[in-house]
C-alpha cells in the first residue's frame, strides 16, 4: 500500500479554520504521540516553503539554540 501522507494531511486539514490547526498542533505536541510526527513534519515543510529567507534563518537558529 503506497499512501501519500503529504497529500493526505493537506486534504484532512484544507477545511479546518486556524483554531482547528493549532489545537492539532498543540494535542500533537502534548500528547507526544509518535503517529502524529509525520502530519507535524508536513506542516513545518508547508511553513518552511512559504517563509522568507529571513524567517528560514530564524527558524533554524531556534531549533539549533532548542537542541
Amino acid at each position: 500500500m503506497n499512501i501519500d501522507i503529504r497529500k493526505s494531511i493537506r486534504t484532512n486539514f484544507q477545511t479546518s479554520d486556524e483554531q482547528e490547526i493549532l489545537t492539532a498542533i498543540t494535542s500533537s505536541i502534548q500528547d507526544g504521540d509518535e503517529v502524529t510526527l509525520p502530519g507535524l513534519g508536513v506542516f513545518f515543510e508547508i511553513l518552511w516553503q512559504n517563509s522568507s529567507s529571513e524567517e528560514q534563518t530564524k527558524m533554524v537558529r531556534t531549533l539549533k539554540n532548542n537542541l
